[in-house]
């Protein structure tokens, strides 16, 4: 939770920060004094590519401000919670892999040099849901072979709810995303269909801001949605590969103490 608040943190101010700073812009600019009016200069290509690379993140400030604020902003803030939801989760799976392969010839080469007490130093300096589960097998080596899968299969269920902990509010952003959307969609409309009747004439000019805003949030909410989702299958596919990882890695430790239990006999 203190990762999930630091990254959303440092992701809200820099997007705040950047809104901050267009607004002081227009300030500045609107304050600016209207009376000297430049000698028009020919634009050359190197102003034109200029103008090109930052016209799309100033578009996206003017989508922002066309689409209404008081709708673009909370679709904004799920879009920031589900992102640094994900991040945090990314970086998590990351951690947490772990070379089974490798650390089951330690534990193999330690139950044979030292005994179990061996193996267990060698799952306690690991770090990963692996190690855990190896670690609480080894706990229970003494009870037998029995103790040691239904310690293994329990705690494995522990460590795969720790995997998947925060894809529930990733997945409520996926969904209120669209849904913040389409609700400024249908106050768009209300907005415009006020203007037709206020004004008695349904041109283009009377409907248009209203038009724009319903179409601006819709496209926000699809935006969050999609990126969002993305995320949220690459992390849900990440987990099954732990999770097979962690299963195909505790028969091999049962294996193990197996053949060790066979050579002590």
């Amino acid at each position: 939770m203190k990762k999930q608040f630091l990254i959303l943190t440092i992701l809200g101010a820099f997007v705040l920060g950047g809104f901050s700073a267009y607004a002081h812009t227009d300030t500045a600019a609107a304050a600016a004094p209207a009376t000297e009016q430049p000698a028009p200069v020919e634009a050359s290509t190197d102003d034109a590519a200029a103008a090109d690379d930052g016209g799309f993140h100033q578009l996206l400030k003017d989508w922002f401000i066309d689409g209404g604020t008081r709708f673009m902003w909370p679709i904004l803030i799920t879009f920031i919670i589900g992102l640094a939801i994900s991040i945090e989760r990314i970086i998590t799976l990351n951690l947490a892999r772990t070379n089974t392969k490798k650390l089951l010839l330690r534990i193999e080469d330690a139950l044979n040099k030292g005994g179990i007490d061996a193996a267990k130093n060698v799952t306690k300096d690991a770090r990963g849901p692996v190690a855990s589960i190896f670690t609480q097998g080894l706990m229970r080596a003494s009870e037998g072979i029995d103790m040691v899968e239904k310690s293994v299969t329990s705690y494995g269920g522990v460590e795969m709810g720790k995997l998947e902990r925060g894809l529930i509010w990733i997945s409520l952003c996926i969904s209120l995303g669209p849904m913040l959307g389409f609700f400024g969609t249908v106050v768009g409309m209300v907005f415009a269909f006020n203007a037709i009747e206020a004004a008695g004439d349904i041109s283009p000019q009377v409907v248009a801001g209203g038009m724009k805003v319903a179409l601006i949030t819709t496209v926000g909410g699809l935006v969050v949605g999609m990126v969002l989702q993305v995320l949220y299958n690459y992390l849900v596919s990440a987990i099954d590969n732990l999770v097979n990882s962690m299963e195909d890695a505790s028969i091999s430790l049962v294996d193990i103490l197996v053949k060790y239990n066979l050579t002590k006999k």
